[in-house]
């Protein structure tokens, strides 16, 4: 397994919402399984995984007073119902992901076969958990909400020296968030931090669906988390949870900023013909002021430089002064590459360039005035 399984990967957290229901988390995941494959984006359904029985003390669980507590028993399904959710997200094409809280989870996530394992943002200290996670082997995504600089190098540190695919999420741990709370330069910081990781962007905003991944793409960001929910049975859904047609927007957005930031950022792109044969109208040819005979050296009070260049013609891109004539040339005429000695006349590039580059001979002046 390698880091491409991170690379524009959607990461729809499901989280409890299917509120200790199988039948409605289901619908979650084929009413996002639907716009995931209307967009063509490559998802995961991510679930939360724990072991109630041993994750909550019993001395302290009818404390309902403390929210975590109380939901998390409020939302209990049992493994099999979890079993079948993560069977339904791999039955409808994305990717199953988990963030396992106990040790306990681990396991059920490895006999379940997820693919990716999911660390949150409260549990990036978690020694325990953090080493039950990493022997697995699986390819892990933290969250790092909250936490301290020395904190996320450690747990960089820790993950990619055991050589397991592992990504970063830039995260703000507040439900909901505001535009103004997301920060989204620290994608710059941690790239330029943790080079070789992929770094992602995990975000609670309330407000906004597509402006936000606009920027994180061209920054560099390559996963995107969101908590998914739907319009059901009357269930108020969180301001911070993205509904369907709210993942269409997102999506949408995401295919747009891929199209207008293009190829590789490593590499310079490669430039279509009718650009370079654009730029090349613009450029000026090497004309010779007077008759010059063969074998004479070229220096610049020989010629003169003026549009439009011509086919087979050298232009100011090539000319050095110094190329030595093989054949007279006749005042006012281009200098042609094949009339030359030079430096870069064997130059592979400039041989393939230059008989195509430029205005086609044949249109000769006075035809060409003819025709305007």
């Amino acid at each position: 397994m390698t880091h491409e399984i991170f690379e524009d990967l959607f990461v729809l957290e499901l989280a409890n919402n299917h509120w200790g229901k199988l039948e409605r988390g289901l619908k979650i995941i084929r009413d996002f399984a639907e716009v995931v494959q209307r967009n063509g984006v490559k998802a995961s359904i991510k679930l939360q995984f724990r072991d109630v029985d041993s994750f909550i003390h019993p001395d302290y669980r009818s404390l309902s007073d403390f929210r975590y507590i109380k939901k998390t028993l409020a939302t209990e399904l049992p493994w099999e119902s979890l079993r079948a959710m993560i069977e339904e997200v791999r039955k409808c094409g994305m990717l199953t992901m988990v963030t396992p809280f106990d040790e306990a989870s681990v396991d059920k996530c490895v006999e379940f076969g997820v693919d990716i394992l999911k660390i949150a943002s409260s549990d990036i200290r978690d020694k325990t958990l953090l080493r039950k996670i990493a022997s697995t082997g699986k390819p892990v995504i933290a969250s790092s909400g909250g936490a301290a600089e020395h904190h996320i190098d450690k747990l960089v540190s820790f993950f990619t020296s055991q050589s397991i695919p592992f990504a970063l999420n830039h995260c703000v741990s507040l439900y909901p968030s505001e535009d103004s709370d997301l920060e989204l330069n620290q994608i710059d910081y941690m790239r330029a931090r943790y080079p070789g990781t992929t770094i992602g962007l995990s975000t609670h905003e309330q407000r906004d669906w597509h402006d936000s991944i606009l920027i994180a793409y061209g920054k560099g960001a390559r996963t995107f988390e969101r908590h998914i929910d739907i319009d059901y049975e009357g269930v108020p859904v969180s301001p911070y949870c993205t509904r369907p047609e709210q993942a269409d927007v997102w999506f949408k957005a995401f295919l747009k900023a891929k199209e207008m930031c293009g190829g590789s950022a490593e590499a310079r792109r490669d430039v279509p013909t009718e650009e370079r044969v654009y730029l090349d109208a613009l450029v000026r040819g090497v004309y010779v002021k007077r008759d010059l005979p063969a074998g004479h050296v070229l220096t610049e009070d020989d010629v003169f430089l003026a549009v439009p260049l011509l086919q087979g013609q050298i232009s100011t891109r090539e000319f050095e002064a110094g190329e030595v004539t093989k054949a007279p040339i006749p005042a006012n005429a281009p200098v042609l590459l094949e009339d030359i000695d030079a430096p870069y006349s064997t130059d592979i590039e400039v041989r393939s360039l230059i008989p195509t580059r430029g205005l086609a001979r044949e249109i000769s002046a006075p035809a060409a005035a003819a025709v305007g």
